[in-house]
């Protein structure tokens, strides 16, 4: 783990870069102020409560001590799931602690079942050892004392967020690896994630009738117990809906054939005029060869029509797009496994290969985009 002097960083999408793990940046969002100023806030005259003999500095002193542990706990859960995805060779691109907490964006869907629970259950499993190192910490203070009131508050805080990412809808980590036993079971993961969307549905419902019974019996943490649960909720069904939106992408159109979306490839030679390969090009895919029979690349129109238009007897190897292994398909690959690779790719066109390793044809992004939202390429 490299850390970096974070007091001068900060990340492009905004927040602070505290460091970073296997080239993982892991940032704090400017709305984790926030939730620690109101956690700190909320728990400082309940600290008063429970330690009468505490003035309102220390009162507040504990608070402040008890947000940032809360947020150190957070991002160990977090990293639970970043190191598993990472083990498991799936690419994480940044982890980040925000107002409701905090998440791990994985770049790329596991690609088995097993993969998917490992990297779900990896953060409540983190959550739940951390409870049990700050519960037995509880038992070698001294009771009624200040510290003991912290550890006691984070072990707690621990068991909530492990109780409540284990509840089974998505996007909480219960509902992924809900998906991932449905997945296993059916073979079928959008079957998984319809199946762990409703239960978010269900999660969202109960929190909003757990904040409605809190109004009846007129507690007095009702109005607070109303407005966390009602921000959890949205927070559930929104991520089960970008969750749903996200499985309706991925899922290849029944019916469509790869044979359908490609263009048709032609070889030509890397030293040919740039003018002549763009013409030759015409809905077609190129594969520039070199005289020594090694690909150059595949022509990137953009830059022949830029080179054509200055220089059209340029050698068109010089607007060649290099063909990378992650931009090469083969021509018997699955269909999600298609759209899986095109969508973590930054490349706007594919070689589709046949088992022999044969150029077949070219899949551009914009064909496979426009097949996926219901329209054919022209």
């Amino acid at each position: 783990m490299t850390t970096t002097s974070w007091l001068r960083r900060t990340n492009p999408d905004g927040g602070l870069l505290l460091f970073r793990i296997r080239s993982v940046p892991v940032v704090l969002a400017p709305s984790w102020w926030i939730g620690s100023i109101v956690v700190t806030v909320l728990y400082t005259p309940m600290v008063g409560q429970l330690l009468p003999g505490v003035d309102g500095l220390g009162a507040f002193a504990l608070a402040a001590s008890f947000a940032l542990l809360l947020g150190v706990s957070v991002l160990l859960h977090e990293l639970g799931h970043c190191v598993v995805a990472l083990r498991y060779g799936l690419p994480v691109r940044r982890l980040r602690l925000f107002l409701l907490g905090g998440i791990s964006e994985v770049s790329r869907s596991p690609v088995k079942p097993a993969q998917e629970g490992m990297v779900a259950a990896a953060g409540p499993i983190v959550s739940i050892a951390l409870a049990a190192v700050f519960g037995a910490a509880v038992f070698l203070v001294p009771d009624g004392g200040a510290l003991w009131l912290l550890l006691l508050e984070v072990t707690l805080a621990n068991a909530a967020v492990a109780v409540f990412n284990l509840l089974p809808g998505l996007p909480l980590d219960g509902g992924r690896m809900l998906r991932a036993a449905v997945w296993g079971l059916t073979g079928q993961r959008s079957t998984g994630t319809r199946t762990a969307v409703a239960g978010g549905g269900v999660v969202a419902v109960l929190l909003l009738l757990w904040a409605l019974l809190r109004q009846v019996q007129g507690s007095t943490d009702r109005w607070l117990w109303l407005g966390v649960c009602v921000v959890t909720a949205w927070f559930v069904i929104a991520g089960a809906r970008a969750e749903l939106v996200a499985e309706q992408q991925r899922t290849w159109p029944p019916g469509l054939t790869l044979a359908e979306l490609v263009r048709p490839v032609l070889q030509l030679p890397a030293e040919s005029p740039v003018a002549d390969a763009l013409a030759a090009a015409e809905g077609r895919g190129v594969v520039l060869v070199r005289a020594d029979g090694v690909a150059a690349g595949l022509l990137d129109e953009q830059e022949a029509q830029r080179l054509a238009a200055i220089a059209p007897l340029t050698p068109a190897e010089r607007a060649a797009d290099p063909i990378r292994p992650d931009t090469v398909l083969l021509d018997s690959d699955p269909g999600e496994e298609i759209i899986e690779r095109v969508r973590t790719t930054a490349a706007w066109q594919f070689l589709v290969v046949d088992a022999e390793g044969r150029p077949a044809a070219v899949l551009r992004r914009q064909d496979l985009k426009a097949a996926l939202s219901g329209r054919r390429k022209g």
